[in-house]
């Protein structure tokens, strides 16, 4: 048995890894070529709404990441309905979802989730501008000015830096997806995703509904687990419902929208999502009466030789950023227990990824008096141990490009 399991992840794991590097790079080649300000220029109106759902399909963020790109938006001047439109779209797909989607579930499926992240966004962005008070018309004054550091030319370090972050950003979530993806395929019977299917598609996606949408589930690494239900019968509705709902929302997305933008923009945002994945699950399996899924073989014998090299390099990548987290953890952990009277927890605005993370934490270890520095992204802070005041430390926050509560 766990000869299998080991056989099946490293064969999930080859298939994944050459699109999951091809996304990468796109994603990197995309932060080079694209203005500094672009993802944060004002989006107002329909025609906003409409400019933040085409940005955001392809962006490669997580629910982790859309919150403070979304929310850094709003703050930037946008309406609630683009805000919450990019919100909605954003991270139920991107470059490496789409490729990954069709490697495993067929183009068809991959096209489909592309088509109904954007339709659900456009309609959560309109109906909460038809019904929010928000006549946000003016960019906010902190906003980031054009022409400026705004479009400040990219090199290719830079790039390349934001593309592995996407991996250093997903790594444990990739881990999962592949463990979870061998052991639905080698463990759970056939007759389980089976006898889902006899229900038919509408109560099998919202059985799918109802395990997703409180949990964090990334749209690229998720897509082998849906791919491995579909594989044991699982109606593929009920996988897209999984694919959209999934990374749409979760705990965290909903108590953060909740907190910037209310209760009313809330509900909207949930029923799009709710009653969007469900619609577009029954659509697609009507639909797929004429349009089969093709499903990848993860039982050939061996694999072609750039799949193999591919998930050697990513693998490779997931233990070097595993490496790096951990003694970062640790570090943190042995400076607290020397000493934790002089521990300084400052909240910070501004960081929408773990670059951000690891600019701070540099900037904070180069200032003198500072033993350690530990920054997470999710919620945004610096926990600051040694011989410095706030203030100092609060400056240095500002000069690193953030904002420091």
């Amino acid at each position: 048995m766990w000869i299998d399991l080991v056989v099946s992840m490293w064969q999930v794991l080859g298939h994944l890894a050459p699109w999951i590097l091809l996304g990468t790079v796109i994603a990197g080649l995309m932060h080079l070529l694209l203005p500094r300000d672009f993802v944060r220029r004002s989006f107002r109106g329909t025609s906003g709404v409409f400019k933040a759902v085409g940005l955001g399909v392809p962006l490669p963020l997580c629910s982790c990441g859309v919150i403070p790109a979304g929310i850094g938006l709003k703050k930037d001047g946008a309406s609630n309905g683009a805000a919450v439109g990019f919100l909605i779209s954003t991270p139920q797909t991107s470059v490496s979802s789409i490729l990954v989607s069709a490697s495993f579930l067929g183009w068809p499926f991959a096209l489909f989730k592309v088509f109904s992240a954007a339709i659900t966004g456009i309609l959560g962005g309109l109906t909460v501008d038809r019904l929010s008070s928000d006549d946000s018309q003016e960019v906010a004054a902190d906003a980031i000015p054009v022409g400026t550091e705004a479009t400040a030319h990219r090199g290719w370090r830079e790039a390349a830096a934001h593309g592995l972050d996407i991996i250093r950003s997903i790594w444990h979530w990739l881990l999962i997806g592949v463990i979870v993806s061998a052991v639905i395929e080698v463990l759970v019977p056939e007759a389980v995703f089976a006898q889902l299917n006899q229900w038919g598609s509408f109560p099998s996606a919202l059985a799918a509904l109802a395990i997703s949408l409180p949990l964090y589930v990334c749209a690229t690494t998720s897509v082998p687990v849906a791919a491995a239900m579909v594989a044991g019968g699982l109606p593929p509705g009920a996988a897209m419902v999984f694919l959209m709902a999934g990374p749409a929302t979760n705990v965290a997305a909903i108590g953060a929208i909740y907190r910037r933008f209310g209760g009313m923009t809330v509900s909207v945002y949930l029923a799009t999502i709710i009653i969007g994945s469900i619609l577009f699950a029954v659509t697609f399996d009507w639909l797929l009466v004429a349009t089969p899924i093709a499903m990848p073989d993860c039982h050939e014998h061996g694999m072609p030789i750039w799949s193999t090299l591919s998930a050697l390099v990513l693998l490779a990548l997931i233990a070097w950023f595993a490496f790096g987290d951990l003694r970062r953890l640790w570090s943190s952990k042995t400076a607290a227990r020397r000493d934790s009277s002089s521990e300084l927890r400052i909240p910070v605005q501004g960081m929408n990824c773990n670059n951000c993370v690891m600019r701070l934490e540099k900037a904070l270890q180069a200032t003198q008096g500072i033993d350690s520095v530990f920054v997470t992204l999710e919620p945004g802070e610096a926990v600051v141990r040694g011989g410095v005041d706030r203030r100092q430390v609060v400056e240095t926050i500002q000069s690193a490009g953030f904002q420091a509560q």
